[in-house]
């Protein structure tokens, strides 16, 4: 692979993650349900997605439609998770997902972790612990399990796309679609809408950039550099999504949250590195 395209895919990645971390000020900004918000998101990201890909079609197979279908649940949790508790600990608890593929391949695939390994999965989760300690209002700690329930299925769905039987490509657009079904009936449901020109404007923002231009660049990023690189790279997105929130919303973590954000992302980058170390130069 040539240096040109390891760049490239780079940049997509990081492109990927920097618009991934503008979920939470949209959808803090927009004063809908999490439902009508992902059924807007989708109806827009279907057209951005399908012309990016210049076609519609799908191929289904049954992981196709499982995988589809943990990334469907992934963003409606997340949504949910958002609007009950602060955007930054929502994608914090979702991150935890790398270690629950680790844990996943330790217990369940029968695959022996290294002591480092161990040691990081406690620290990953001593990290959430902080961040539900912040705040255990109803409200709050009800959106922090929703927040780690999207890390779950966040977890399932990557390893669902891993296998060689499911197809990424298809999965993205028949999430959508299957988001659409699912959410679509609430916007008549919960009619009338805002439909300001503030919230039209970030209801754009979210489908247009935060998830279908996104969810091109990832596509086009991940067959250009390795699985690990690709998930270190995505660590950017815990990092940057707090900081239009506050910008815009002026919503702020405490402090001992903060401290389990650090300890949470940290965590990760150090599982991705580690991975790294132990994998081939022809892994990709």
């Amino acid at each position: 692979m040539s240096v040109t395209s390891v760049t490239k895919g780079r940049i997509y990645i990081v492109l990927t993650a920097l618009l991934w971390g503008l979920a939470g000020v949209c959808v803090k900004s927009i004063p809908w349900s999490p439902f009508c918000i992902m059924a807007a998101r989708c109806a827009v990201s279907i057209l951005i997605i399908g012309a990016g890909r210049r076609s519609f079609r799908m191929r289904v197979t049954k992981k196709t439609l499982l995988g589809a279908a943990m990334e469907s649940l992934t963003g409606i949790l997340y949504m949910s998770s958002i609007k009950l508790t602060t955007a930054a600990t929502a994608i914090v608890l979702q991150y935890t997902a790398p270690v629950l593929v680790f844990l996943f391949t330790a217990v369940v695939q029968k695959i022996k972790p290294r002591v480092s390994e161990v040691l990081i999965t406690l620290c990953v989760f001593g990290g959430c612990a902080l961040s539900f300690a912040e705040d255990l209002a109803p409200g709050n700690l009800l959106g922090n399990l929703l927040g780690l329930a999207s890390g779950v299925t966040f977890a399932a769905q990557i390893i669902i796309f891993s296998d060689p039987g499911a197809e990424a490509g298809s999965g993205v657009m028949l999430s959508n679609l299957i988001s659409l079904a699912v959410c679509a009936p609430f916007l008549f449901i919960q009619w009338p809408l805002d439909l300001s020109a503030r919230t039209v404007f970030w209801v754009l923002v979210l489908g247009v950039f935060q998830y279908g231009l996104a969810n091109l660049f990832y596509s086009r990023g991940c067959g250009l550099l390795k699985q690990t690189e690709t998930s270190l790279l995505l660590t950017i997105e815990p990092i940057f999504n707090p900081i239009p929130v506050w910008l815009v919303t002026g919503e702020r973590p405490g402090p001992l949250a903060l401290v389990g954000f650090a300890v949470v992302i940290g965590g990760v980058t150090a599982h991705t590195l580690l991975s790294a170390q132990h994998t081939t130069p022809g892994d990709g």
